[in-house]
């Protein structure tokens, strides 16, 4: 349940600062090269260190390049080559539909092997939001997305397709437990500062390892639900905060349909009601009212924890996403985005701990808020953005396809478009 991070493909290493008069012309031929390695596969061990292969596996690099070959056409020509030193600078490359954006670093010594390179943005020509939300649309199974300007009197809607239509978010809920813990703060009822156990361990995340009741703040558990998707984090602040308080947050923020979104379940209840050996509860769950459904998870925490939950038999296909999951539309989550720009307070830098796309891109926006899920079979990117003349826009989109896996890389690559397009 952790959310997906932007295309980015990286190996660094600490470089030595000796030979330097030997490197800058072998970063310009490097530069030339990664034209000719993007277009044609092959090479590789030549082009990149070592250091760089363990890290990242030719077959590995292989996918990279069919990928943005698929999206942008065949690579062209060396673009503009920026060096901020003799072994590291930004390269641009120019394909048939796109400019893209690297990060390289070489090594200083001789013959100055590639040891660094990383996807920082594409910039296509003659883009538009409309030729980005027909993308999302022809993605195969369901989509949804909306974008918003925030203002005081409500979001001033600047494209949209689809956006009433409820999609399966994954660990995008979470943004709901981080706004009623700052909403708890912001009315004096809890700190941030505040130590409680982390004492739901989910089956996942950094913190699945840690001590069952470890001494935890709340800012430490919302950091690594937001800036890590962990689960054990998520579950154990849902529950302490109070289920029903946080459900209640859908019913401020104005979700569309509490109905099919409540109760909330913490990640360990979602996926045991998935296992085979759940399939009675799972059937009464889904047939159930929110309060029957809050009533059963009552009476069967035991069969519902992590300990029931087997990761392998989740972790390839799609199982019940549309059914068992986390609820809301682009619209739903443009309301929460906002409720979070007006009472978040320190909710606000822990959402821009991880941006969600490669670091150039977010460096467009003068803020740049993030929370995603993904799963077999569901994706969902929502990002809160202050641009650099103040004012704020929230981005909400979703694909679901109950049969398969996504293509992951593809949907980020859409949603980086989307706000570099407003960012412009």
């Amino acid at each position: 349940m952790r959310a997906l991070g932007a295309l980015v493909l990286f190996a660094l290493a600490l470089l030595p600062l000796a030979a330097r008069a030997q490197v800058a012309p072998t970063y310009q031929a490097r530069a030339q090269q990664l034209v000719m390695l993007l277009a044609t596969d092959g090479a590789e061990r030549d082009f990149f260190s070592t250091l760089f292969l363990d890290a990242v596996p030719v077959d590995q690099w292989r996918k990279l390049t069919a990928d943005l070959r698929r999206q942008y056409g065949k690579p062209l020509s060396l673009g503009s080559v920026r060096q901020n030193g003799p072994t590291a600078g930004q390269v641009e490359v120019r394909y048939e539909r796109a400019t893209v954006g690297f990060t390289l670093v070489v090594a200083s010594q001789p013959p100055g092997r590639v040891v660094g390179l990383q996807v920082v943005g594409a910039k296509q020509a003659d883009d538009s939001l409309i030729k980005v939300i027909n993308d999302i649309d022809a993605l195969p199974g369901r989509s949804a997305f909306a974008i918003a300007r925030l203002t005081d009197s409500g979001p001033q809607w600047i494209a949209s397709r689809e956006p009433d239509r409820q999609m399966a978010i994954g660990s995008s809920f979470k943004l709901y437990v981080l706004a009623e813990l700052a909403r708890a703060v912001e009315a004096g009822e809890r700190r941030w500062s505040d130590v409680i156990p982390l004492a739901r361990k989910s089956f996942s995340g950094r913190l699945a390892a840690y001590p069952v009741n470890a001494p935890m703040t709340h800012h430490s558990l919302a950091a690594a639900m937001i800036a890590e998707s962990d689960n054990s984090a998520a579950d154990t602040l849902l529950l302490a905060l109070g289920r029903g308080k946080v459900d209640a947050l859908l019913l401020r923020t104005g979700h569309a349909s509490t109905d099919a979104a409540l109760p909330l379940l913490t990640t360990a209840e979602a996926f045991a009601l998935k296992m085979p050996a759940n399939g009675d509860l799972r059937r009464r769950y889904e047939a159930a009212s929110p309060d029957q459904r809050r009533a059963l998870l009552r009476e069967n925490a035991a069969r519902l924890d992590a300990k029931a939950v087997d990761v392998g038999s989740v972790a390839e296909t799609p199982v019940y996403i549309d059914s068992l999951e986390w609820f809301a539309s682009p619209k739903d989550e443009v309301a929460l985005l906002d409720w979070l720009r007006r009472h978040g307070g320190d909710a606000l830098p822990i959402m821009a701990v991880n941006p969600g796309i490669a670091p150039a891109d977010a460096a467009r926006w003068r803020y740049l808020g993030y929370k995603g899920g993904s799963e077999p079979g569901v994706m969902a990117m929502n990002f809160l953005a202050q641009a650099s003349d103040g004012n704020w826009y929230a981005f909400s989109g979703s694909w679901n396809n109950p049969t398969t896996r996504l293509d992951e890389p593809r949907f980020v690559a859409l949603m980086t478009r989307a706000l570099n397009l407003l960012a412009r």
